[in-house]
């Protein structure tokens, strides 16, 4: 058995005391004297929408890209990811399902998102257009007959596509995360969609119709849903810390989940990378697609980690029990994945041990074992 000791950040609240580890689970948790600089402990990170990092893309097909992209994904606390793809031709979607059903089995990723090709042209952002297409059912049926329930974890939609609604529907027949994003639809739309079965925002306020008064659109439709859990961007790049305090705020700490929206870029130097198959400049940090004219291309995904982003929720004022739920909880709830993004007794040993002062990563523990 395994003791840390800390103060252990718990769905009820900071308990000062030990955790004990008993091989890959999480034995017992309980209150006792600590020192004044012993560390956070909580769950470790769960990231439902990466595309890959430290200069390994996702979005190609290629398994060996994926486990260096966990690798690095892991050193800054994300024990849980899925493997997110780009909008890209349906023989990529089906070879990517096949090499990556491994990973899915051995833990290495928790499945895979496909963000698109069912997209908006008008809000599809750095999505390469040349591959969007409107739902087909019988693509879906293919892909997930190609390999085992739970490999295809969530997708992205625009749910005012023709077919879309019946495509969410079928998603969630087969267990299916269906996500609502990269969408011009009105707010009736959306709400039509999450009727279908949808329950995800995909990277709420990026990728689709901005907020109007008058005309309200999936920003609204999305934040005012009780049952949908919201994307949110934390890097002050895609969302204005005021805007990501107010969102926070509306669905409250049950419904936000960080996410990165990483690229391989992440962890790398600035300079020029690929997106599904269009040429992305990261300038300062930031990745943006690449014109010919000199103007500002669209945000290309991001540069974060998910230490980084939990570090920046906690510098706009929100606790450290709700930042805990919007890095851990809420993303593991989304995903259907029970056993782990909360630290209590039977459930797996992921976990995080941060300084006290800084929220630093210092110790990464997955399955029990120190990483």
């Amino acid at each position: 058995m395994t003791r840390l000791t800390g103060q252990i950040v718990t769905p009820a609240g900071v308990v000062n005391g030990t955790l004990t580890v008993d091989g890959e689970t999480i034995a017992s948790i309980e209150p006792g004297p600590v020192d004044a600089g012993a560390p956070w402990i909580v769950p470790g990170f769960v990231d439902m929408h990466v595309h890959g990092g430290g200069g390994h893309a996702m979005t190609t097909g290629s398994a060996e890209a994926v486990q260096g992209a966990a690798a690095f994904h892991l050193r800054h606390g994300t024990t849980t990811m899925v493997a997110s793809l780009v909008s890209s031709p349906f023989e990529v979607m089906y070879d990517a399902t096949i090499a990556y059903a491994p990973l899915v089995a051995d833990g290495t990723i928790a499945g895979i998102h496909f963000e698109g090709p069912y997209l908006s042209e008008a809000c599809c952002g750095a999505q390469n257009p040349a591959y969007l297409r409107a739902p087909a059912t019988s693509e879906l049926e293919a892909l997930l007959d190609a390999a085992d329930p739970g490999v295809i974890r969530m997708m992205t939609i625009a749910p005012e596509l023709p077919e879309a609604l019946d495509a969410i529907g079928f998603l969630a027949s087969r267990g299916v995360v269906a996500a609502i994003g990269h969408t011009d639809a009105t707010y009736q739309q959306v709400i039509d969609g999450l009727d279908a079965g949808a329950t995800v925002g995909t990277h709420v306020f990026n990728g689709m119709r901005p907020p109007h008064h008058r005309r309200p659109g999936p920003v609204y439709a999305l934040l005012g849903a009780p049952d949908v859990v919201c994307e949110f961007v934390a890097d002050g790049v895609h969302l204005a810390d005021d805007t990501l305090r107010f969102a926070t705020k509306v669905v409250g700490a049950g419904r936000a989940a960080l996410i990165t929206d990483a690229i391989d870029a992440t962890g790398m130097p600035d300079g020029g990378y690929n997106l599904g198959g269009q040429d992305v400049v990261v300038r300062d940090g930031v990745a943006r697609l690449t014109t010919t004219d000199g103007s500002e291309g669209s945000i290309a995904g991001s540069t974060l980690t998910m230490d980084s982003a939990f570090r920046r929720v906690l510098r706009i004022g929100v606790p450290i029990v709700d930042a805990v739920r919007m890095a851990s909880a809420n993303p593991a709830r989304a995903l259907g994945l029970a056993d782990r993004g909360r630290l209590e007794p039977g459930l797996r040993a992921d976990l995080l041990l941060l300084d006290i002062e800084t929220h630093e990563v210092q110790t990464v523990v997955r399955g029990g074992a120190a990483r």
